[in-house]
């Protein structure tokens, strides 16, 4: 099969993507076993430290690195990112040969509370309910992350819930949820057989 030879030597999970348009160029390096070492260079502070917890509490070996036309809004970077990403994670990922698929969590941080759920499914849907944060958090404006873990998911190819259970500052409640995504996907990918989780012979 196609790309089986990555779970032989779950090492070689990996992929580098390089996509350019004219509103941003992004570039990244992902490791789906790495240790957890990541860094992100995407010139909005925030979204950075949210990247960074992503590669750390998945952890994946992550590099990311964007020019975007920040001049005009930080939504081109943040969506392309998204976009680019997911891409990464599929490739990574191969013809998902041996992946337990399915993973969920409930992960704190303080006063918020964040539930995720998810699927290697090959089929990308996203349900995404947080309470609004209407304030910016540095220069990162907080609806932008539904836009980003939508182009994610669809990069993907795979189904993502997100849903606050708890949560007033807006800090606490998007790391919350950048963290409860990264510690889903890192069960969800773990090999656990040799066998394509599905009946229909494809993910």
């Amino acid at each position: 099969m196609p790309g089986s030879a990555a779970y032989d030597d779950p090492v070689s999970r990996t992929s580098h993507i390089h996509r350019e348009t004219k509103e941003t160029v992004v570039t990244i390096d992902l490791d789906v076993d790495g240790d957890g070492n990541a860094s992100s260079e995407t010139g909005i502070p925030f979204f950075d430290h949210m990247l960074e917890q992503l590669g750390k509490h998945g952890g994946f070996d992550l590099t990311v690195r964007v020019k975007g036309d920040l001049e005009v809004d930080t939504h081109h970077t943040v969506e392309d990112t998204g976009i680019v990403l997911g891409t990464a994670l599929k490739e990574a990922l191969g013809d998902k040969v041996g992946v337990r698929r399915f993973a969920d969590t409930l992960v704190p941080l303080d006063e918020a509370l964040v539930q995720v759920a998810l699927d290697l499914s090959g089929r990308p849907f996203i349900a995404y309910d947080l309470d609004p944060v209407s304030e910016f958090i540095g220069t990162f404006d907080p609806q932008l992350a539904e836009e980003f873990w939508r182009a994610f998911a669809f990069g993907a190819g795979i189904t993502l819930h997100i849903r606050g259970v708890e949560g007033k500052n807006g800090h606490h409640i998007i790391e919350a949820s950048f963290k409860a995504v990264a510690r889903a996907l890192r069960d969800a990918v773990k090999v656990e057989g040799t066998a394509l989780p599905s009946t229909k012979g494809t993910l």
